[in-house]
Protein backbone atom coordinates (compact mmCIF):
# COMPACT_ATOMS: atom_id res chain seq x y z
CA UNK A 1 0.00 0.00 0.00
CA UNK A 2 1.36 3.58 -0.96
CA UNK A 3 2.26 5.70 2.07
CA UNK A 4 -0.56 8.70 2.79
CA UNK A 5 2.15 11.14 3.29
CA UNK A 6 0.19 14.47 1.29
CA UNK A 7 -0.73 16.29 4.12
CA UNK A 8 -3.58 19.06 3.41
CA UNK A 9 -1.25 22.02 3.02
CA UNK A 10 1.21 20.10 1.20
CA UNK A 11 -1.54 19.27 -0.97
CA UNK A 12 -2.42 23.29 -1.72
CA UNK A 13 1.52 23.55 -2.51
CA UNK A 14 1.24 20.67 -4.85
CA UNK A 15 -1.70 21.55 -6.42
CA UNK A 16 -0.32 25.11 -6.96
CA UNK A 17 2.99 23.67 -8.27
CA UNK A 18 0.97 21.84 -10.59
CA UNK A 19 -1.57 25.05 -11.88
CA UNK A 20 1.21 27.84 -11.70
CA UNK A 21 3.89 26.74 -14.53
CA UNK A 22 6.40 28.71 -17.33
CA UNK A 23 3.23 29.83 -18.83
CA UNK A 24 2.78 32.48 -16.08
CA UNK A 25 5.85 34.47 -17.67
CA UNK A 26 4.53 34.98 -21.39
CA UNK A 27 0.75 34.83 -20.11
CA UNK A 28 0.16 38.58 -19.61
CA UNK A 29 1.10 39.96 -23.09
CA UNK A 30 -0.92 37.07 -24.63
CA UNK A 31 -4.26 38.09 -22.87
CA UNK A 32 -3.13 41.32 -23.21
CA UNK A 33 -3.16 41.50 -27.31
CA UNK A 34 -6.38 39.74 -27.43
CA UNK A 35 -8.60 41.79 -25.23
CA UNK A 36 -6.27 45.06 -23.82
CA UNK A 37 -7.71 45.91 -20.33
CA UNK A 38 -10.35 44.00 -20.62
CA UNK A 39 -8.12 40.75 -20.33
CA UNK A 40 -8.51 41.22 -16.29
CA UNK A 41 -12.65 40.61 -17.16
CA UNK A 42 -11.54 37.63 -19.07
CA UNK A 43 -9.67 36.33 -16.15
CA UNK A 44 -12.55 37.15 -13.21
CA UNK A 45 -14.81 34.98 -15.91
CA UNK A 46 -12.06 32.46 -16.19
CA UNK A 47 -11.86 32.24 -12.86
CA UNK A 48 -16.11 31.33 -12.41
CA UNK A 49 -15.55 28.66 -14.91
CA UNK A 50 -12.90 27.08 -13.57
CA UNK A 51 -14.51 27.16 -10.08
CA UNK A 52 -17.67 25.43 -11.18
CA UNK A 53 -15.53 22.70 -12.32
CA UNK A 54 -13.35 22.81 -9.72
CA UNK A 55 -16.19 22.28 -7.26
CA UNK A 56 -17.29 19.23 -9.24
CA UNK A 57 -13.90 17.48 -8.83
CA UNK A 58 -14.61 18.40 -5.29
CA UNK A 59 -17.41 16.29 -4.69
CA UNK A 60 -16.25 13.48 -7.02
CA UNK A 61 -12.83 12.92 -5.95
CA UNK A 62 -14.07 13.41 -1.85
CA UNK A 63 -15.88 9.76 -2.82
CA UNK A 64 -12.06 8.34 -3.61
CA UNK A 65 -9.18 7.27 -1.59
CA UNK A 66 -7.41 5.34 -3.61
CA UNK A 67 -4.69 6.24 -6.32
CA UNK A 68 -6.27 6.90 -9.82
CA UNK A 69 -7.86 10.58 -9.85
CA UNK A 70 -10.37 11.13 -12.96
CA UNK A 71 -9.44 7.66 -14.54
CA UNK A 72 -10.84 6.18 -11.10
CA UNK A 73 -14.05 8.15 -10.87
CA UNK A 74 -14.69 7.53 -15.08
CA UNK A 75 -14.31 3.49 -14.16
CA UNK A 76 -17.06 3.70 -11.31
CA UNK A 77 -18.94 6.26 -13.29
CA UNK A 78 -18.73 4.16 -16.33
CA UNK A 79 -16.71 1.07 -16.52
CA UNK A 80 -13.80 -0.05 -17.97
CA UNK A 81 -13.31 1.18 -21.97
CA UNK A 82 -14.14 4.98 -20.72
CA UNK A 83 -12.00 4.54 -17.45
CA UNK A 84 -8.89 3.05 -19.78
CA UNK A 85 -9.21 6.15 -22.30
CA UNK A 86 -8.78 8.87 -19.29
CA UNK A 87 -5.89 6.85 -17.41
CA UNK A 88 -4.56 6.99 -21.25
CA UNK A 89 -4.74 10.40 -22.10
CA UNK A 90 -3.83 10.91 -18.72
CA UNK A 91 -0.65 9.15 -19.43
CA UNK A 92 -0.06 10.60 -23.02
CA UNK A 93 -0.37 14.36 -21.53
CA UNK A 94 2.01 14.07 -18.94
CA UNK A 95 4.34 12.63 -20.87
CA UNK A 96 4.33 15.44 -23.21
CA UNK A 97 4.01 18.13 -20.87
CA UNK A 98 7.10 16.89 -19.24
CA UNK A 99 8.87 16.57 -22.40
CA UNK A 100 7.82 20.42 -23.50
CA UNK A 101 8.44 21.34 -20.10
CA UNK A 102 12.44 19.49 -19.73
CA UNK A 103 12.71 21.58 -23.26
CA UNK A 104 12.31 24.79 -22.22
CA UNK A 105 14.07 24.58 -19.01
CA UNK A 106 17.26 23.33 -21.24
CA UNK A 107 16.25 26.39 -23.02
CA UNK A 108 16.12 29.15 -20.24
CA UNK A 109 19.70 27.30 -18.74
CA UNK A 110 21.51 29.10 -21.67
CA UNK A 111 20.78 32.43 -19.83
CA UNK A 112 23.18 31.50 -17.47
CA UNK A 113 25.91 30.29 -20.10
CA UNK A 114 25.89 30.20 -23.47
CA UNK A 115 27.12 26.82 -24.43
CA UNK A 116 24.16 25.01 -23.15
CA UNK A 117 22.40 25.70 -26.30
CA UNK A 118 24.00 22.97 -28.42
CA UNK A 119 22.76 19.49 -29.04
CA UNK A 120 24.85 17.82 -26.78
CA UNK A 121 24.62 19.76 -23.80
CA UNK A 122 20.51 20.14 -23.96
CA UNK A 123 21.21 16.06 -24.39
CA UNK A 124 23.04 16.21 -20.77
CA UNK A 125 20.71 18.50 -19.02
CA UNK A 126 17.80 16.82 -19.65
CA UNK A 127 19.42 13.31 -18.77
CA UNK A 128 20.75 14.68 -15.70
CA UNK A 129 17.68 16.56 -14.48
CA UNK A 130 15.53 13.52 -15.50
CA UNK A 131 17.89 11.19 -13.24
CA UNK A 132 17.47 13.57 -10.63
CA UNK A 133 14.07 13.59 -10.21
CA UNK A 134 13.56 10.19 -10.81
CA UNK A 135 15.48 9.58 -7.56
CA UNK A 136 13.87 12.20 -5.51
CA UNK A 137 10.58 10.31 -6.45
CA UNK A 138 11.94 6.89 -5.69
CA UNK A 139 12.79 7.48 -2.61
CA UNK A 140 9.52 8.46 -1.12
CA UNK A 141 6.42 10.73 -1.72
CA UNK A 142 7.40 12.61 1.52
CA UNK A 143 10.61 13.73 -0.21
CA UNK A 144 8.93 14.25 -3.39
CA UNK A 145 6.41 16.22 -1.48
CA UNK A 146 8.89 18.23 0.25
CA UNK A 147 11.22 19.00 -3.10
CA UNK A 148 7.80 20.32 -4.48
CA UNK A 149 6.47 22.41 -1.73
CA UNK A 150 9.82 23.96 -1.90
CA UNK A 151 10.12 24.74 -4.92
CA UNK A 152 6.67 25.84 -4.98
CA UNK A 153 7.58 28.31 -2.61
CA UNK A 154 10.68 29.46 -4.45
CA UNK A 155 8.84 29.87 -7.83
CA UNK A 156 6.18 32.34 -6.19
CA UNK A 157 8.58 34.77 -4.28
CA UNK A 158 10.19 36.38 -7.43
CA UNK A 159 6.39 36.74 -8.23
CA UNK A 160 5.43 38.38 -5.33
CA UNK A 161 8.40 40.89 -5.39
CA UNK A 162 7.29 41.56 -8.99
CA UNK A 163 3.73 42.10 -7.71
CA UNK A 164 4.95 43.70 -4.35
CA UNK A 165 7.45 46.25 -6.11
CA UNK A 166 4.93 47.10 -8.97
CA UNK A 167 3.00 47.91 -6.94
CA UNK A 168 5.13 51.44 -6.45
CA UNK A 169 5.31 51.95 -10.17
CA UNK A 170 2.08 52.24 -11.70
CA UNK A 171 1.21 54.03 -14.37
CA UNK A 172 -2.60 54.57 -14.56
CA UNK A 173 -2.21 56.06 -18.14
CA UNK A 174 -1.13 52.87 -19.30
CA UNK A 175 -4.71 51.11 -18.41
CA UNK A 176 -7.14 53.58 -19.65
CA UNK A 177 -10.19 52.28 -21.44
CA UNK A 178 -9.82 52.03 -25.05
CA UNK A 179 -12.45 53.40 -27.08
CA UNK A 180 -13.74 50.08 -28.93
CA UNK A 181 -14.35 46.82 -26.93
CA UNK A 182 -12.51 43.77 -27.91
CA UNK A 183 -14.32 41.52 -30.24
CA UNK A 184 -16.33 38.41 -29.08
CA UNK A 185 -14.17 36.49 -31.07
CA UNK A 186 -10.78 37.61 -29.41
CA UNK A 187 -12.54 38.06 -25.36
CA UNK A 188 -13.71 34.28 -26.25
CA UNK A 189 -9.87 33.03 -27.45
CA UNK A 190 -8.90 35.31 -23.98
CA UNK A 191 -10.77 33.12 -22.03
CA UNK A 192 -9.70 29.83 -23.14
CA UNK A 193 -5.93 31.00 -23.22
CA UNK A 194 -6.67 31.77 -19.46
CA UNK A 195 -8.54 28.41 -18.75
CA UNK A 196 -5.71 26.20 -19.68
CA UNK A 197 -3.28 28.48 -17.15
CA UNK A 198 -5.69 27.28 -14.55
CA UNK A 199 -5.19 23.58 -15.38
CA UNK A 200 -2.79 21.03 -13.98
CA UNK A 201 -5.10 20.71 -10.39
CA UNK A 202 -7.19 17.62 -12.27
CA UNK A 203 -3.95 15.68 -12.87
CA UNK A 204 -2.57 15.77 -9.36
CA UNK A 205 -5.57 14.02 -8.02
CA UNK A 206 -4.28 10.95 -9.57
CA UNK A 207 -2.59 10.59 -6.06
CA UNK A 208 -5.12 10.47 -3.94
CA UNK A 209 -4.23 6.87 -2.35
CA UNK A 210 -1.04 9.38 -0.58
CA UNK A 211 -3.18 12.32 0.52
CA UNK A 212 -4.08 12.43 4.09
CA UNK A 213 -7.96 12.26 4.66
CA UNK A 214 -8.81 12.56 0.96
CA UNK A 215 -12.06 13.55 1.56
CA UNK A 216 -11.77 16.38 3.73
CA UNK A 217 -8.26 17.67 2.44
CA UNK A 218 -8.98 17.87 -1.26
CA UNK A 219 -12.20 19.89 -1.41
CA UNK A 220 -10.55 22.20 1.18
CA UNK A 221 -7.20 22.07 -1.05
CA UNK A 222 -8.38 21.81 -4.76
CA UNK A 223 -10.88 25.00 -3.65
CA UNK A 224 -8.47 27.20 -1.59
CA UNK A 225 -5.46 26.55 -4.95
CA UNK A 226 -7.69 27.73 -7.34
CA UNK A 227 -8.84 30.70 -5.77
CA UNK A 228 -5.03 31.69 -4.80
CA UNK A 229 -4.16 31.38 -8.00
CA UNK A 230 -7.02 33.43 -9.26
CA UNK A 231 -5.98 36.25 -7.15
CA UNK A 232 -2.55 36.21 -8.18
CA UNK A 233 -3.05 36.11 -11.80
CA UNK A 234 -4.82 39.78 -11.64
CA UNK A 235 -1.97 40.63 -9.48
CA UNK A 236 0.60 39.97 -11.91
CA UNK A 237 -1.61 41.15 -15.35
CA UNK A 238 -2.60 44.25 -13.04
CA UNK A 239 0.91 45.34 -12.60
CA UNK A 240 2.22 44.27 -16.15
CA UNK A 241 -0.47 46.73 -17.78
CA UNK A 242 0.35 49.23 -15.92
CA UNK A 243 4.03 49.39 -15.96
CA UNK A 244 5.06 48.09 -19.26
CA UNK A 245 4.62 49.91 -22.35
CA UNK A 246 4.00 48.05 -25.39
CA UNK A 247 2.92 45.08 -23.19
CA UNK A 248 0.64 43.25 -26.16
CA UNK A 249 4.35 42.57 -28.61
CA UNK A 250 6.44 42.08 -25.35
CA UNK A 251 7.42 37.58 -25.74
CA UNK A 252 8.90 38.19 -21.37
CA UNK A 253 6.35 40.14 -20.42
CA UNK A 254 7.29 39.88 -16.45
CA UNK A 255 10.68 39.68 -16.73
CA UNK A 256 10.45 43.04 -19.56
CA UNK A 257 8.36 44.77 -16.80
CA UNK A 258 10.73 43.92 -13.89
CA UNK A 259 14.06 44.85 -15.73
CA UNK A 260 12.24 48.44 -16.12
CA UNK A 261 10.87 49.11 -12.73
CA UNK A 262 13.68 47.01 -10.61
CA UNK A 263 16.76 46.86 -13.65
CA UNK A 264 19.15 44.19 -14.50
CA UNK A 265 18.76 42.62 -11.39
CA UNK A 266 14.51 42.34 -11.80
CA UNK A 267 14.67 40.55 -15.08
CA UNK A 268 17.64 38.44 -13.68
CA UNK A 269 14.89 37.55 -10.70
CA UNK A 270 12.00 36.62 -12.79
CA UNK A 271 14.81 34.36 -14.92
CA UNK A 272 15.67 32.41 -12.14
CA UNK A 273 11.81 32.13 -10.81
CA UNK A 274 11.45 30.69 -14.08
CA UNK A 275 13.97 28.00 -13.84
CA UNK A 276 12.39 27.09 -10.47
CA UNK A 277 8.67 27.29 -11.68
CA UNK A 278 9.87 24.56 -14.67
CA UNK A 279 11.77 22.49 -11.84
CA UNK A 280 8.51 22.29 -9.56
CA UNK A 281 6.19 21.66 -12.24
CA UNK A 282 8.75 18.45 -13.71
CA UNK A 283 8.38 17.26 -10.17
CA UNK A 284 4.97 17.53 -9.92
CA UNK A 285 4.35 16.06 -13.64
CA UNK A 286 6.82 13.07 -12.09
CA UNK A 287 5.22 12.59 -8.99
CA UNK A 288 1.75 12.28 -10.78
CA UNK A 289 2.60 10.56 -14.18
CA UNK A 290 4.44 8.30 -12.47
CA UNK A 291 1.12 7.04 -10.30
CA UNK A 292 -0.74 6.68 -13.58
CA UNK A 293 0.69 2.91 -14.66
CA UNK A 294 0.40 2.16 -10.93
CA UNK A 295 -3.47 2.90 -10.85
CA UNK A 296 -4.04 0.98 -14.17
CA UNK A 297 -2.06 -2.00 -12.89
CA UNK A 298 -4.33 -1.81 -9.90
CA UNK A 299 -7.17 -2.09 -12.04
CA UNK A 300 -5.97 -4.92 -14.06
CA UNK A 301 -5.89 -2.97 -17.22
CA UNK A 302 -1.99 -2.73 -17.53
CA UNK A 303 1.01 -5.26 -16.45
CA UNK A 304 1.23 -6.08 -12.70
CA UNK A 305 4.70 -5.67 -12.26
CA UNK A 306 3.67 -1.87 -12.41
CA UNK A 307 1.18 -2.34 -9.61
CA UNK A 308 4.49 -3.54 -7.32
CA UNK A 309 5.90 -1.08 -4.10
CA UNK A 310 9.65 -0.82 -3.70
CA UNK A 311 9.43 -2.39 0.14
CA UNK A 312 11.76 -0.26 2.15
CA UNK A 313 10.01 3.54 0.44
CA UNK A 314 6.37 1.92 -0.84
CA UNK A 315 6.57 3.38 -4.10
CA UNK A 316 5.44 1.91 -7.56
CA UNK A 317 9.37 1.71 -8.92
CA UNK A 318 8.45 -0.22 -12.08
CA UNK A 319 5.61 2.06 -12.50
CA UNK A 320 7.96 5.55 -11.62
CA UNK A 321 10.69 3.71 -14.49
CA UNK A 322 8.27 3.58 -17.09
CA UNK A 323 7.06 6.91 -17.17
CA UNK A 324 10.60 8.67 -16.64
CA UNK A 325 12.70 6.18 -19.47
CA UNK A 326 9.47 7.31 -22.28
CA UNK A 327 9.49 10.51 -20.80
CA UNK A 328 13.73 10.85 -21.68
CA UNK A 329 13.06 9.14 -25.17
CA UNK A 330 10.20 11.60 -25.64
CA UNK A 331 12.03 14.57 -24.52
CA UNK A 332 15.42 13.57 -26.28
CA UNK A 333 13.66 13.00 -29.56
CA UNK A 334 11.69 15.50 -29.78
CA UNK A 335 7.98 13.44 -30.81
CA UNK A 336 6.53 15.19 -27.59
CA UNK A 337 5.85 17.89 -30.37
CA UNK A 338 2.94 15.90 -31.54
CA UNK A 339 1.74 14.72 -28.19
CA UNK A 340 1.30 18.24 -27.43
CA UNK A 341 -1.54 18.92 -29.92
CA UNK A 342 -3.85 16.56 -27.74
CA UNK A 343 -3.46 18.09 -24.32
CA UNK A 344 -5.97 21.08 -24.94
CA UNK A 345 -8.79 18.37 -25.80
CA UNK A 346 -7.96 15.89 -23.62
CA UNK A 347 -8.17 18.19 -20.53
CA UNK A 348 -11.71 19.26 -21.74
CA UNK A 349 -12.83 15.54 -22.07
CA UNK A 350 -11.58 15.12 -18.09
CA UNK A 351 -13.81 18.02 -17.01
CA UNK A 352 -16.21 16.71 -18.93
CA UNK A 353 -16.16 13.05 -17.72
CA UNK A 354 -15.87 14.48 -14.26
CA UNK A 355 -18.60 16.44 -14.13
CA UNK A 356 -20.93 13.38 -15.80
CA UNK A 357 -19.32 11.69 -13.38
CA UNK A 358 -20.85 13.24 -10.69
CA UNK A 359 -24.61 13.49 -11.79
CA UNK A 360 -24.01 9.31 -12.38
CA UNK A 361 -22.74 8.39 -9.00
CA UNK A 362 -24.95 10.81 -6.86
CA UNK A 363 -27.72 8.25 -8.41
CA UNK A 364 -25.88 4.93 -7.36
CA UNK A 365 -27.11 2.87 -5.05
CA UNK A 366 -24.49 2.61 -3.19
CA UNK A 367 -23.08 5.68 -1.39
CA UNK A 368 -19.84 6.29 0.76
CA UNK A 369 -20.13 7.98 3.65
CA UNK A 370 -18.35 11.38 5.18
CA UNK A 371 -17.81 12.96 1.28
CA UNK A 372 -18.19 16.44 0.41
CA UNK A 373 -21.85 17.06 -1.17
CA UNK A 374 -21.46 19.85 -3.24
CA UNK A 375 -24.69 21.81 -2.48
CA UNK A 376 -26.67 22.22 -5.51
CA UNK A 377 -24.73 19.93 -6.85
CA UNK A 378 -26.79 19.24 -10.13
CA UNK A 379 -26.88 22.84 -11.08
CA UNK A 380 -22.64 22.71 -10.94
CA UNK A 381 -22.61 19.93 -12.76
CA UNK A 382 -24.63 21.11 -15.86
CA UNK A 383 -23.00 24.59 -15.38
CA UNK A 384 -19.55 22.42 -15.81
CA UNK A 385 -20.94 19.63 -18.24
CA UNK A 386 -21.86 23.06 -20.68
CA UNK A 387 -18.32 24.56 -19.52
CA UNK A 388 -16.43 21.95 -21.11
CA UNK A 389 -18.84 21.56 -24.35
CA UNK A 390 -18.12 25.44 -24.96
CA UNK A 391 -14.57 24.66 -24.57
CA UNK A 392 -14.46 21.55 -26.51
CA UNK A 393 -16.42 23.27 -29.63
CA UNK A 394 -14.04 26.23 -29.61
CA UNK A 395 -10.74 23.92 -30.29
CA UNK A 396 -9.53 23.53 -33.37
CA UNK A 397 -10.96 20.19 -35.46
CA UNK A 398 -7.08 19.17 -35.63
CA UNK A 399 -6.88 18.45 -32.17
CA UNK A 400 -9.57 16.85 -31.97
CA UNK A 401 -8.01 14.57 -34.60
CA UNK A 402 -5.16 13.99 -32.72
CA UNK A 403 -7.01 12.89 -29.81
CA UNK A 404 -9.16 10.24 -31.61
CA UNK A 405 -5.81 8.91 -33.06
CA UNK A 406 -4.20 8.40 -30.21
CA UNK A 407 -7.48 6.97 -28.15
CA UNK A 408 -7.61 4.48 -31.16
CA UNK A 409 -4.24 3.57 -30.50
CA UNK A 410 -4.88 3.30 -26.76
CA UNK A 411 -7.32 1.10 -27.06
CA UNK A 412 -6.00 -1.42 -29.63
CA UNK A 413 -2.93 -1.59 -27.44
CA UNK A 414 -5.82 -2.59 -24.58
CA UNK A 415 -7.39 -4.71 -26.89
CA UNK A 416 -3.93 -6.82 -27.62
CA UNK A 417 -3.33 -6.84 -23.73
CA UNK A 418 -6.57 -8.41 -22.49
CA UNK A 419 -6.66 -10.71 -25.44
CA UNK A 420 -3.18 -11.97 -24.22
CA UNK A 421 -3.58 -11.97 -20.57
CA UNK A 422 -7.50 -13.16 -21.09
CA UNK A 423 -7.79 -14.81 -24.27
CA UNK A 424 -11.75 -15.51 -25.15
CA UNK A 425 -12.82 -12.65 -23.00
CA UNK A 426 -13.92 -8.94 -24.69
CA UNK A 427 -13.23 -6.39 -22.27
CA UNK A 428 -16.25 -4.86 -20.97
Amino acid sequence: MLKREIRRWDLVLLLINSIIGAGIFGLPSKIYALSGIYSLAALLLCAVIVLIIVFNFAEVASRFDKTGGPYLYTLAAFGQIPAFIIGWILLITRISTYAALINLLATYMVFFYPPFQSQAWRAVIITMVTLLLTLINFIGVKNSTRFSNGLAIAKVLPLLIFVGVGFFFIDTSLVQAPESYPSSAEFATCVLVLIFAFTGFESVLVNTGEIQNPAKNIPFALILSILIVAVFYGLIQMVSMATLPGLATSNTPISDAAELFMGVGGGLLITVGAVISISGTLNSVMLVGSRVPYALSEEHQFPGIFGRLNRKYQTPTQSLLLFSGVALLASLSGSFIYALSISVISKILIFLTVCLALIKLRRSEHQPTGYFKLRWGYLFAFGGIFASLWLLFSSKTTELTDVLLTIAIGLALFGVYKLLTHPGKKPK
